[in-house]
């Protein structure tokens, strides 16, 4: 057999799914020792205790007196395993009693795994040893083969475990940062709200929610924020401004003070990828429609007026969250009238891009909320998410989408209307 004969067969032996290391290399054995073109008598798996300096017995086959299972050979009495290191496989003539005893007598052996630095050297993690009557140059050239073959497929079970024990973990957190989201839709006096987040990967750094507090039902707040980091480091930063905002919110901290506290926590805590972007507003049961509201560096919400038909953009009252520790955000708020619409989004949302790298932008978001302004929050903030997918089909970049509508329903004809002042196209796109 050719050495590239013996790598496919290799190859196509590993393509089956094992449970462990020790797994593959016992299934590895069985199939050489089972090839009678190969004249191959037996075979045994050993492995490194690095703890004892030994290598143990972990499996044997063929048509050898059996060892016990739990015989070790240390390596200060065997040469071959300092070999080993040095030149991966040998053959050799047996020197240890016990194995003479069972018939072993020439052998070649192959370093399989990681190599595992002691203080009497480096050592492989495992040893396949094979003894037959006849071990010449080209069982040699096979062997150096398979032990090469065997440490990749070795590293590719090890890297796959891996892989899916992250998996497991990301699922996990992405089950615990579904947990932390609220319901969709949240029902406050004459105000309808939904919300909906959409994550690029498993886990992302969007985040928004619902504030009761149990002791004022005068009042309901509602956040939505964006880390600026990716994955896990960005769910991890969207986790930790879950549990701060909500505490923060139950001890009835003024607006001001809340943000300003949880800035100078992102920025102890979080020393590197520490932006992150936040817009918190209140909802109050009062008749004008007052919002108060406070934008730390956050997208601008758009404030829809039913009156007008124009778009008026919330912008900053303050910084990124985590730059400046001493950073100070100011409070603002506008009117609610009947039938006006709060449209809070992430970045994922206005900077969706198309084939050509054009923004979805701000206009186009204007645009949906005056077409659409009849309809309810649930399907206005599906028609925004359906509009920026469809548009940003072609992109190569993407990123997590989060979407907010808050809107006051209420029959026209009960209604006194204010004018709100100033308008998207003061801002631009």
């Amino acid at each position: 057999m050719t050495q590239r004969e013996i790598y496919k067969l290799v190859e196509r032996l590993f393509s089956y799914q094992f449970e462990n290391e020790l797994d593959l290399l016992c299934a590895l054995v069985r199939y050489f020792v089972g090839r009678k073109e190969l004249n191959i008598i037996g075979g045994r798996v050993w492995e490194l205790d690095s703890s004892e300096d030994v290598y143990s017995l972990r499996y044997q086959f063929g048509e050898v007196d059996v060892i016990p299972d739990d015989y070790s050979i240390k390596i200060a009495e065997q040469p071959v395993f300092d070999q080993l290191s040095a030149r991966r496989t040998v053959i050799n003539y047996e020197t240890d009693t016990l194995l003479l005893e069972k018939g072993i007598h020439l052998y070649s052996a192959t370093g399989v795994g990681e190599m595992v630095k002691r203080e009497s050297g480096k050592f492989y993690s495992y040893a396949l040893a094979f003894n037959g009557v006849h071990l010449n140059q080209e069982f040699f050239d096979i062997l150096s083969v398979i032990g090469s073959a065997a440490t990749t497929a070795l590293r590719n079970l090890t890297r796959h475990a891996e892989q899916e024990k992250l998996k497991r973990d990301l699922d996990k957190a992405s089950e615990i940062q579904r947990g932390l989201l609220p319901d969709h839709t949240l029902t406050f006096y004459d105000y309808h709200v939904f919300g909906i987040s959409l994550p690029d990967n498993i886990v992302g750094g969007d985040y928004f929610d619902y504030l009761r507090s149990p002791e004022d039902d005068e009042r309901v707040s509602v956040v939505i924020s964006d880390a600026a980091s990716k994955g896990l480091p960005a769910a991890i930063q969207a986790l930790f401004v879950s549990g701060a905002i909500r505490m923060g919110a139950g001890y009835h901290t003024k607006i001001s003070s809340l943000i300003s506290h949880l800035n100078k926590l992102l920025y102890e805590t979080f020393p590197f990828e520490r932006f992150v972007t936040l817009f918190y507003c209140e909802l109050t049961s009062s008749q004008n429609g007052l919002v108060l509201f406070a934008n730390a560096g956050h997208c601008s919400p758009l404030h829809f007026s039913a009156l007008t038909g124009e778009s008026q953009l919330l912008n900053p009252t303050g910084g990124i969250l985590g730059i400046i520790p001493e950073q100070k955000f100011r409070v603002e708020n506008i009117n609610m009238n009947f039938g006006d619409i709060l449209l809070l989004f992430t970045d994922g949302i206005l900077e969706a891009q198309d084939k050509d790298g054009n923004l979805f932008g701000y206009q186009r978001l204007a645009d949906l909320l005056k077409e659409h302004r009849t309809e309810d929050a649930k399907t206005l903030a599906y028609r925004i998410l359906e509009a920026t997918q469809i548009f940003s089909t072609e992109a190569i970049y993407s990123d997590d989408s989060t979407v907010v509508v808050i809107k006051r329903e209420h029959p026209v004809d009960k209604t006194e209307y204010s004018r709100p002042t100033g308008s998207i196209e003061d801002e631009g796109t």
